[in-house]
């Protein structure tokens, strides 16, 4: 059973660098990754549907237009039991303070722990073993 991963962030290096560290388990059909290069785009994807099942959303905080804050609550109002995990290499105590308070699942620092990601995406309920 495969799951799907938005990945937001407006960096196009970020999308390779998912890409790279999670071929093995998208060529195994784990996971589906999803981009999006903007917090509109997330929006537009979730509400065309992803499929296969959705099960996170992986956003940068910061990133012109819509951040990732905004990007949180337009999400939680939408669908409000999805896990949503910020990503940020601003890591201060007032953004982590704000995506709690609005929802946010998991708190990621830029450069990405992929095993630490990996670890947290395995505690999903959804996620296969």
């Amino acid at each position: 059973m495969s799951v799907s991963i938005p990945v937001v962030d407006d960096e196009p290096d970020i999308a390779e660098m998912f890409r790279q560290r999670f071929r093995r388990a998208v060529r195994q059909g784990t996971y589906v990754l999803h981009f999006a290069a903007s917090g509109e785009a997330a929006l537009d994807t979730l509400a065309d549907g992803v499929r296969p099942e959705l099960i996170v959303i992986l956003s940068d905080i910061n990133m012109p237009g819509m951040d990732g804050l905004a990007l949180l609550r337009e999400i939680k109002k939408m669908r409000p039991e999805l896990p949503v995990m910020m990503v940020t290499a601003y890591g201060d105590e007032e953004r982590r303070r704000r995506a709690s308070e609005y929802g946010a699942s998991e708190f990621i620092s830029k450069p990405v722990d992929f095993d630490f990601l990996k670890e947290q995406l395995r505690r999903l309920p959804a996620t296969p073993a």
